[in-house]
């Protein structure tokens, strides 16, 4: 093991006041079967101080001289691009590989050369970051904000302990065994739930407010900060006995018992939770295995089980997308006292030593990733259901309960992120063309058109064999046609003029109801509100539409209705958002019934702003909250013209016998 002196980075042992994270981190270093550990929590919390600190006690590990792929020299894997491999070993540390948010696919799983496949006949394969990660550990900081369909190959890599590359009809595979950990904040957007479930474990990460543990954590800092060298050398003994301790649990881990009471046990507790799935009572019974040898323990008794529950099962008791992640202590503590506990004697297990574990890791290796909570299905072809939640257009909804909202989409052409909403050119997605290559730019090759362009060159270039003379400059990239995720941006109208109390929920329902529509498609959100004499930024551009929901629902109303300043405030939300994420087109619903109140020509200033965002091409969708008794004014219809808007009433945000769709309109 790697002498911790020799490092100047803060030991894991100073750590304070994150037990639970400790814990988390250690159980996972001990079995990475169990599926990594995703924490959650508020900047500044040392999550990833925690996470880069682990790997100055993971145990080194002896690897195959020359093998990218950190081959154990004991049992080297048949299928390694680099075998076969000849007799020898060295020793590295454990690895700690950080996983960028704006990774390609082909930085993550490995590229493969085509130049020397279509020139030589030859496989040549550049092993990526899970390569590199083998047998150690691959962090993945901001996960929440890393596109789907690359945390979803982390996860299954995670889970198989291989990772596979294909392209165009060459396939490499090599192993790629890890211990996988993600940190977030929950402010900047949550992960799916089908995501979130595939994790093992999760912490929950907050500042102690107890003043004294605050006091030692800045005694610790201040003290490291002052003489890194010297403060790493006082924690030496605690690093090295931790380690051996990890050692010796890895070792001791194949003769712990799982018995089958503890099985049902597990079963008991994970039911009267209602989780989803079986994923949850595998993860606890593992964690629940690995704490057992973590204690030095063979058998797996209750506060196993307890402290296995508390980590496998807060993630995945949420029912909808806006329940926070959490897990009761005192429903836990009845559901263990309900639930069958297990024997201390392992004679009572009829299976024998490992049986129930043996079991168990059967059992998971064939489970498949069934996607249990499936996205909403796109409403291109929606029909008319009668549910509860549907409205004929003109109806408002009355309900407070969300219901599936109307599919909007921006529906000109264009470069987006890849999400689930309107279709644009993205990462991912059927192919549709090709391009050129700029430098080494990295990503998915349109072989076809790679053909096509060196096909010209090759009596100038030599060629005398089957093989073809491809350069770099040849090389096309595919052009993918995909959904993408867009900024939806809400402008509400908070002022007096939306009427009663009734019709102020029924608005918010129909918000909260799109914003459950974003947070299913990907989308980033941002909130700006209107009311007295100026508008208001309640909530910049985000990930998190569980942070919009709580904004909307302590949103204060009353007063005038300044509509041309929520217009102007709007358009500069969407400027900044440009600057900063330029390839995320914008789409702009506006909740209001059409009148301007505030200032002098209150209403002609609000169209002449209406105007000036249809100049700038500004996707748009106005939903009318004039009520349908009495005399209606028509302004909103009015200015949904000036926007060159899509028109919907308050009851046609529910999804319906027909899609809205909302017309991009180029700049004049």
């Amino acid at each position: 093991m790697r002498p911790a002196a020799a490092s100047t980075g803060f030991p894991f042992t100073a750590v304070v006041g994150m037990e639970d994270l400790q814990l988390a981190l250690i159980l996972a270093a001990i079995s990475p079967a169990i599926g990594g550990v995703l924490i959650r929590g508020e900047k500044g919390t040392a999550k990833s101080t925690a996470v880069r600190a682990l790997t100055e006690i993971l145990p080194s590990v002896d690897v195959v001289p020359g093998c990218r792929f950190s081959c154990d020299p004991d049992e080297p894997d048949a299928s390694c691009p680099d075998g076969p491999h000849a007799d020898g070993r060295s020793v590295r540390a454990a690895r700690l590989v950080e996983l960028p948010v704006g990774a390609t696919e082909d930085r993550v799983l490995g590229s493969l050369h085509l130049e020397k496949a279509l020139a030589e006949g030859v496989t040549a394969y550049e092993p990526g970051l899970l390569a590199a990660a083998h047998r150690g550990l691959l962090y993945v900081d901001e996960v929440n904000l890393l596109h789907d369909h690359l945390v979803d190959v982390l996860l299954d890599a995670a889970a198989m302990g291989r990772a596979t590359v294909e392209r165009d009809g060459v396939s490499v595979t090599h192993p790629a065994r890890f211990v996988l950990v993600g940190t977030m904040n929950p402010e900047e957007g949550e992960l799916r739930p089908q995501l979130l479930d595939r994790f093992g474990l999760t912490v929950d990460v907050v500042a102690s407010r107890d003043p004294a543990v605050r006091v030692e954590v800045m005694r610790a800092r201040l003290a490291y900060e002052a003489d890194p060298a010297g403060f790493v050398e006082r924690y030496d003994g605690p690093q090295r006995e931790l380690a051996e301790r990890i050692v010796k649990a890895r070792d001791l881990l194949s003769e712990v018992i799982l018995t089958d009471a503890a099985l049902r046990q597990i079963a008991e507790i994970c039911a009267s939770f209602d989780v989803d799935g079986m994923r949850a009572d595998l993860v606890t019974a593992r964690t629940a295995v690995a704490h057992a040898a973590w204690s030095g323990r063979t058998v797996v008794e209750v506060d196993d089980v307890r402290a296995a529950a508390k980590l496998a099962l807060p993630h995945r008791r949420r029912r909808n997308p806006f329940d926070a992640p959490g897990l009761d202590d005192q429903q836990l503590e009845e559901a263990i006292n309900n639930s069958t506990p297990p024997p201390v004697d392992p004679d009572d297990d009829p299976d024998g030593p490992g049986g129930g574990a043996d079991r168990t890791n059967a059992e998971a290796d064939n489970s498949p990733d069934v996607d249990e909570n499936p996205p909403a299905a796109d409403t291109d072809h929606a029909e008319p259901s009668g549910q509860a939640g549907s409205a004929p257009v003109g109806e408002v909804v009355g309900s407070s309960e969300p219901y599936k909202a109307r599919l909007l989409r921006v529906e000109a052409a264009g470069v987006g992120v890849a999400g689930r909403r309107s279709r644009a050119i993205t990462e991912v997605g059927r192919v549709v063309g090709d391009r050129a290559r700029v430098g080494r730019e990295s990503g998915r090759v349109h072989l076809l058109g790679t053909m096509r362009s060196a096909a010209p060159y090759q009596h100038a270039r030599g060629r005398t064999g089957p093989g073809l003379a491809v350069r770099a400059s040849d090389v096309r990239l595919a052009v993918h046609e995909g959904r993408e995720g867009n900024l939806v941006l809400f402008c509400v109208d908070a002022s007096g003029s939306m009427g009663t109390k009734k019709r102020m929920g029924e608005v918010k329902t129909a918000i909260v109801s799109l914003l459950l529509d974003a947070y299913q498609r990907r989308d980033t959100v941002g909130l700006v509100t209107f009311a007295g004499a100026a508008a208001t930024v309640a909530l910049p551009p985000t990930g998190s539409v569980e942070t919009a929901v709580r904004r909307l629902e302590s949103l204060p109303t009353g007063g005038r209705t300044p509509l041309a300043e929520g217009l102007l405030q709007a358009a500069e939300v969407l400027r900044i958002a440009a600057i900063r994420d330029p390839r995320r087109r914008p789409l702009l619903v506006l909740v209001t019934d059409g009148r301007a109140t505030h200032g002098d020509n209150a209403f002609a200033r609000a169209r002449r702003s209406a105007g000036w965002l249809a100049q700038r091409g500004i996707a748009t969708v106005v939903v009318d909250c004039e009520p349908h008794r009495g005399v209606r004014l028509g302004l909103a219809a009015e200015l949904a013209g000036d926007l060159g808007a899509e028109y919907l009433d308050l009851g046609d945000v529910a999804a319906g016998n027909l899609v809205r769709t909302v017309t991009e309109r180029k700049a004049a």
